[in-house]
């Protein structure tokens, strides 16, 4: 039963529009860092049709530190500018098998990385693939906003970039 101050999460979960109010609005692209792997500013779409947020990233090579799986990739951390590389690192959290909006099956690398959007500092889950077709390097799913961010679909680039 709700009230009037609740409402249904598409997972049929009660959901408190009061809740709202403590969360970051947001643009359908913000600009948002990523300190884990030395990303000052990268433009991310907000999307709130993934689930999972991901990373357009290229030449991913495996490797083994302290006995723990470690993934090298190359990034182009500037929208449409395949000159600009960025070398990152970063654990291997998790292997999974991803759909994208067409249907499509890939499995992908899982790492944890710190998202820095706004005022707001917090760990979250991403997965790595290459995206060449795609506009934007970086896709924030709903996992990553829940709890913190509602996305205002008219307004681009809200909050300031973050500061390096």
């Amino acid at each position: 039963m709700t009230d009037n101050n609740t409402s249904r999460t598409a997972d049929g979960e009660d959901f408190n529009i009061v809740q709202a109010n403590a969360r970051t609005v947001v643009g359908w692209r913000e600009w948002v860092g990523l300190p884990g792997l030395n990303i000052q500013a990268i433009k991310a779409k907000m999307d709130t049709g993934a689930r999972t947020s991901c990373l357009h990233t290229f030449g991913i090579e495996e490797y083994q530190k302290d006995g723990e799986k470690w993934v090298k990739f190359m990034v182009h951390p500037i929208q449409d500018d395949v000159h600009t590389e960025q070398e990152c690192h970063a654990k291997v959290f998790d292997m999974r098998t991803v759909r994208d909006s067409g249907g499509h099956e890939t499995y992908r690398y899982v790492i944890e990385t710190q998202l820095i959007i706004g005022d707001l500092q917090y760990p979250i889950e991403m997965t790595l693939t290459a995206r060449d077709n795609m506009t934007f390097r970086m896709l924030l799913g709903r996992i990553a906003m829940e709890g913190r961010l509602i996305v205002q679909p008219e307004a681009s680039f809200i909050l300031q970039a973050p500061q390096g």
